[in-house]
């Protein structure tokens, strides 16, 4: 019953979440109601069994929760409104203007996991304290989770996220509802957390998988959604765009045993051409508008990828040339990493060593990827008593089992 309670919050706790928080208009009172109707599951389900509908049972007792607890704590005309809604579902608009901005955003951004996360994006946060609680409150992903996407350490980002749940409810922020013109503006933290869902979806900070599906599907979900609502945006394409064109590959990440598969190990035979055809057009449509950023590179360096039918057809001068690209409009660790690795292909282990020398070792001492790919360009190099060193680190920062047995592995074979 743990195991399905689990599942049940992991895909359920988000939607849940963004429901009560769009009829409330109150961040901690939704999570509190919420996290409620998770321990009355925790209670009910081991007897009574799983409703055939949990999503809907755990909404619908949060919500009764949150009438009681207005009930008796309500003081103030706001929450006898919020109260009065969330029993009756309906009021007259004409008697509250906030309402009337609401349902104006409704018709705009009908999904209301979408809707809290241009709430989310409020000017008055940081553009890291935006997504970081976006991931928190909507996508249901761990401080721990969040910290890793960040490269900071967890007890940082808890503070980030309580720091800003506090200053939108010390401005009111989390009840100001924003207009469909706003949203361009709000647009870019939304994005980036949308990618994050699904990085964490493509390989799990932790446990014994190397993916969730759940959060991948998630986050191509909304992909699509903010497609249709912004299609004239390019970068709303583009992150679809490289959505599709990663998630092709997912069944060959795995052999049949649950392995980890490296991407020149595949069986390219196996990737999703309906996916591929979808991403090329996607990052065809990005190339006719020729207003490049951040995930329409990404999109084109996955699509160069996807267009190699062999690992040594790929087109890595091209793949470096656009990740110098990238370089340009986002100079940071990980892109410095992954244009790193291009390099290495391109021109050979050794000047991918001296590319990788170039990032500052104390921003990614805590980063994984970044200890694993010095590891197998050391070992390449020959260099393999410094390949063993940095593999123990890899495996030492690894939770994901999937990953960490890997790791070991090529460790050994040194």
């Amino acid at each position: 019953m743990s195991d399905a309670l689990e599942e049940v919050f992991r895909r359920e706790a988000g939607r849940c979440t963004a429901t009560l928080i769009r009829v409330l208009g109150d961040i901690d009172l939704a999570e509190d109601a919420v996290a409620e109707a998770f321990a009355i599951a925790a209670e009910q389900w081991p007897t009574r069994g799983v409703p055939p509908n949990p999503g809907g049972w755990i909404t619908t007792t949060a919500r009764n929760r949150a009438i009681d607890r207005l009930r008796r704590e309500s003081t103030r005309d706001d929450r006898h409104l919020a109260a009065h809604r969330l029993h009756t579902d309906t009021m007259d608009s004409d008697h509250n203007p906030e309402l009337d901005r609401l349902d104006d955003f409704v018709e705009v951004v009908a999904d209301d996991q979408l809707r809290l996360m241009f709430l989310c994006a409020h000017p008055a946060l940081a553009s890291d304290a935006q997504v970081a609680l976006i991931l928190r409150l909507l996508a249901g992903l761990s401080t721990e989770e969040i910290a890793r996407a960040f490269l900071v350490p967890e007890a940082t980002m808890a503070q980030r996220i309580v720091r800003a749940k506090r200053k939108l409810h010390d401005n009111h922020a989390s009840y100001r509802i924003p207009r469909a013109a706003e949203l361009p503006d709000r647009l870019a933290p939304v994005l980036a957390a949308v990618y994050l869902i699904y990085t964490e979806g493509h390989t799990a900070t932790s446990g014994p998988a190397l993916t969730r599906t759940d959060l991948s599907a998630e986050a191509i979900r909304l992909g699509r959604t903010l497609a249709e609502l912004m299609p004239d945006e390019p970068e709303v394409v583009g992150l679809l765009a490289l959505m599709l064109l990663t998630e092709c590959r997912r069944a060959t990440r795995t052999d049949s045993e649950g392995r980890l598969v490296r991407l020149s190990d595949q069986d390219r035979t196996r990737w999703d051409r309906a996916l591929i055809g979808e991403g090329h057009e996607l990052v065809r449509a990005c190339l006719r508008r020729n207003q490049p950023g951040l995930f329409q590179i990404q999109a084109a360096i996955a699509a160069v990828h996807a267009d190699a039918p062999t690992p040594g057809s790929t087109d890595w001068a091209q793949i470096l040339a656009l990740y110098d690209q990238l370089y340009v409009i986002r100079p940071d660790p990980v892109v410095a990493l992954n244009r790193a690795v291009a390099v290495a292909e391109a021109h050979g282990p050794d000047p991918g060593l001296a590319a990788l020398a170039e990032v500052d070792p104390a921003s990614v001492d805590h980063y994984q990827p970044y200890h694993a790919a010095r590891a197998d360009l050391l070992a390449r190099a020959g260099r393999h008593d410094e390949a063993g060193t940095a593999y123990d680190r890899a495996i030492e920062l690894t939770t994901n089992q999937v990953e960490r047995d890997f790791l070991i592995q090529r460790r050994s074979d040194l």
